[in-house]
């Protein structure tokens, strides 16, 4: 536990607990419940007619397939128009019981009344309609029972609340944390105030602590759970909130302007695309790196591969395991601590290449051509990247990816310098985990760094990475690897 003292308080500074922290997302929430909804329709519909198929038999398998594909449709349609998917909070209210038992009424007196026109409907029978409504409507009212029961201890986590810091404690400040604790369906948790005026701001502002300064606020992000950061300054202060916006754009957090005092006077809807914070509406200046499904799909992504790729690489790495015994004294494997997300620290597995009295630890001075310190092997192994297999098991523990910044030495250097000495903007290639390759890499800028414009370089492609992700993206530069493995000329 670490304690930074500050303005006489006491901060303490905790390490996230992996999934109790983590806030639960809404999309993602409502994502799930559209998906439950659809294969309920499908599902029940098969199922009571391959269950029940006495007396069905004046229409054809696919006449009563094709209503079912047609209900699909219309309750993936009606229900988003109804907003049965834009969850401001998990209470049954906000889960809207009543529109879902309208909307999907709707949806199949709908699909009555065309077979009514089509004249086809009596067909149909009835029981399978009214067993099939029944079913779905009610699997689709447990679904949400199911998520208003898990809401009750995420709530009581508190991963259900959005915890805020508000950057500012004048009257713009003040104004905003007023806004925020108005009654709202959304959760809201304003975690205190982050100033660099010691002496103007007072030690509470409408209730909310004055904790520390704007680099306390970044150290306090890297060990708290903080869902989004409210910049409560005037606009006409155009320096002092560019220099505030440089100091976070490091952390993978959201970060949003808030509106000059005029803003909480006007009609929120002037103000078009902005984004709307219990009520409040912000300017947008900074998103987080793979915000709700993103996450998810780079996830899955990750472990796939990794488990994959260890599958089919496990024979080389016991040739590469026997092959280093045979070559030198020491381990097989090289840990080594580097930077990971949210700049914490990760320790990175590799196929030991060095002689194990030689090694460097802290990567006090980067392999260059011809270094002694380097084994036989191990200048093979580095050439040809087969020292990085071993951090798949990096990538299974969560604590990297396949695909994103390559994770460095906390003292590595460029030219002398450390890298963050060299480019301002270096701690924001930290917003997203390191991965095994990256689009650096397949660029050409990868092995040594003995001048700063090669660090320039691979920090401009990692920032076009993190602000630019796709799945497709890493698909993209996952077979551009392959290609730049066989150039080994700066791998030493």
């Amino acid at each position: 536990m670490t304690v930074l003292e500050n303005f006489g308080r006491e901060l303490v500074f905790k390490p996230l607990r992996r999934g109790v922290d983590r806030p639960v997302s809404l999309v993602i929430v409502a994502g799930i419940l559209r998906a439950v909804d659809l294969g309920l329709v499908i599902a029940a519909g098969l199922l009571i007619r391959l269950l029940y198929a006495s007396g069905m038999d004046f229409v054809d398998w696919h006449e009563y397939v094709l209503a079912i594909m047609l209900a699909t449709f219309a309750v993936g349609t009606v229900f988003q128009w109804n907003g049965l998917y834009r969850l401001h909070g998990l209470t049954a209210r906000q889960l809207k019981l009543g529109k879902l038992v309208l909307s999907w009424t709707v949806v199949v007196l709908g699909l009555i009344v065309v077979g009514f026109f089509f004249k086809i409907s009596s067909d149909f029978s009835r029981f399978w309609v009214g067993v099939w409504f029944s079913a779905s409507l009610g699997g689709m009212v447990a679904a949400r029972g199911v998520v208003w029961l898990l809401a009750r201890g995420w709530a009581v986590q508190g991963r259900l609340a959005r915890n805020i810091a508000v950057v500012g404690g004048g009257q713009l400040g003040e104004r905003l944390i007023q806004a925020l604790r108005r009654p709202d369906e959304e959760a809201i948790n304003i975690i205190g105030v982050f100033d660099d005026r010691e002496s103007r701001v007072p030690t509470s502002v409408e209730g909310a602590p004055k904790i520390g300064t704007i680099d306390d606020l970044v150290t306090y992000s890297r060990h708290n759970r903080v869902d989004q950061i409210i910049v409560a300054l005037p606009w006409a202060a155009e320096k002092r909130i560019g220099d505030v916006l440089h100091k976070l754009r490091s952390l993978p957090i959201d970060i949003g302007l808030a509106p000059d005092l005029i803003g909480f006077r006007v009609n929120h809807a002037g103000f078009g695309t902005m984004d709307p914070v219990g009520g409040v509406p912000l300017l947008t200046v900074c998103r987080r790196p793979l915000p709700d499904w993103h996450s998810v799909v780079k996830a899955i992504e990750d472990r796939t591969l990794a488990f994959l790729m260890l599958l089919f690489f496990l024979p080389l790495f016991a040739l590469v395991a026997v092959a280093i015994k045979m070559d030198s004294k020491g381990p097989v494997f090289f840990r080594q601590k580097r930077y990971g997300f949210n700049n914490h620290t990760i320790g990175v597995y590799k196929f030991r290449s060095m002689y194990h009295e030689m090694r460097d630890e802290k990567a006090e001075k980067l392999a260059t051509r011809n270094d002694p310190r380097i084994t036989r092997l191990g200048s093979f192994l580095r050439k040809t990247s087969i020292d990085e297999l071993p951090q798949l098991i990096n990538v299974l523990k969560g604590e990297m990816s396949i695909v994103g910044p390559r994770p460095h030495a906390l003292s590595a250097k460029a030219a002398d310098r450390l890298y963050e000495d060299v480019v301002a903007e270096y701690a924001a290639r930290h917003r997203v985990k390191p991965g095994i390759t990256g689009w650096a890499q397949v660029n050409g800028w990868r092995g040594e760094t003995d001048t700063y414009e090669k660090i320039e370089k691979r920090v401009e492609h990692d920032l076009y990475y993190v602000e630019n992700w796709s799945l497709g993206f890493d698909l993209k530069i996952l077979v551009l690897t392959a290609f730049a493995l066989l150039k080994s000329e700066n791998a030493y």
